[in-house]
């Protein structure tokens, strides 16, 4: 299991540490005493986590394209990590279809590039790269998504997630197990927690209706997801990182969920999310009809669980009520880090 110690000093790169994902990585990095260096564009949205809870204290942040492969080897060269955990992308499903020819060129080429600056930075020692639980060829039979099942995302965003994986078990298999350099893959379920403030994602739509005061809407209120707090899975990264970097039989594929009584209709999450906010809140449903999501996403964690012993901390409930609790003192204008700081204790400590 993990030893946030381990990190204490260990230079490590974080691609995509201005993202939601990627500042609470950060934080857990730097407050472990880890030596980060972030690479990524501005933070995507105002607000953001990033900027809220001043994430670049205590680290080295650099803003660059993940797409300019000679300003990242140049961070690579100068810096020298021996740990790399590569979450720069473009995430969002609905964004795909509208700017499919710049998702590809990040979520493909973005990986080549890492990559490709691995191979030639003799530092580093353990990579990670994080996709997603829809890069899978789903045809919607309600059973949960295994490593070994063909990759093949339908949408532009799940495709080009799909081929960053084959792009990493080709460089895997041609370059890095004969150097003895360790890298994993994680498909991770969908992420909720305080501070995310994308566009089409139904917690954040949540919280910005919840904040002005008005009924949240959902389009879809049937699709199954695997709902788990961003702890779960950052929890895991890290876990694995350390592990392969210690021993390199631990690099392989892993899913990362929650448990199968956590993988919620999006009208549960809706539901849970106005519980727990109070005040009278609401949400309706409208049936508008968009480009093709996927209706039943789930995962299969046996691996995960099985190697590493790994199990889930919190419920979905739990990540919703964690995610209401940091909203409304980043709304109030608190100190948003000292309540992020308090969950990451909670989390890793508890």
């Amino acid at each position: 299991m993990l030893d946030l110690s381990f990190y204490k000093n260990k230079r490590v790169l974080v691609t995509g540490h201005t993202g939601f994902k990627g500042a609470w990585l950060s934080r857990i990095l730097v407050n472990a005493g880890a030596l980060v260096t972030g690479y990524a564009l501005e933070a995507p949205t105002k607000p953001s986590l990033f900027e809220a809870a001043g994430i670049a204290d205590g680290m080295n942040c650099v803003i660059g394209d993940i797409r300019d492969f000679d300003r990242l080897k140049a961070v690579f060269d100068e810096f020298q990590p021996e740990i790399v955990f590569h979450l720069a992308a473009q995430p969002i499903v609905l964004t795909s279809y509208e700017q499919p020819k710049y998702t590809y060129e990040t979520n493909v080429m973005g990986t080549v590039n890492v990559l490709e600056c691995v191979r030639l930075c003799n530092s580093v020692k353990s990579v990670l790269n994080v996709t997603t639980d829809k890069v899978y060829e789903n045809n919607e039979s309600g059973t949960p998504m295994k490593e070994a099942q063909p990759l093949d995302g339908f949408d532009p965003y799940s495709n080009s997630k799909s081929c960053s994986e084959l792009v990493t078990h080709s460089y895997k298999r041609s370059f890095f197990d004969k150097a003895g350099v360790a890298v994993s893959t994680a498909r991770a379920g969908n992420v909720i927690g305080g501070g995310d403030f994308a566009d089409n994602r139904i917690i954040p739509d949540c919280v910005r209706a919840a904040v002005n005061g008005e009924a949240v809407i959902i389009r879809n209120p049937n699709s199954v997801r695997p709902y788990q707090h961003v702890l779960e899975p950052l929890y895991v990264y890290l876990m694995i990182a350390e592990a392969q970097y210690k021993d390199i039989k631990f690099a392989d594929y892993y899913n990362v969920g929650p448990n199968e009584t956590d993988c919620l209709t999006t009208g549960e999450l809706a539901e849970y999310f106005c519980k727990s906010w109070g005040e009278g809140q609401t949400y309706t449903v409208i049936n508008k009809q968009g480009p093709h999501e996927a209706n039943f996403l789930k995962l299969d964690c046996t691996k995960v669980k099985t190697v590493f012993g790994w199990r889930p901390k919190w419920s979905a409930k739990t990540a919703v009520e964690k995610t209401v609790e940091w909203t409304k003192s980043w709304a109030s204008g608190e100190d948003c880090r000292i309540k992020l700081d308090e969950q990451i204790n909670s989390f890793f400590k508890g």
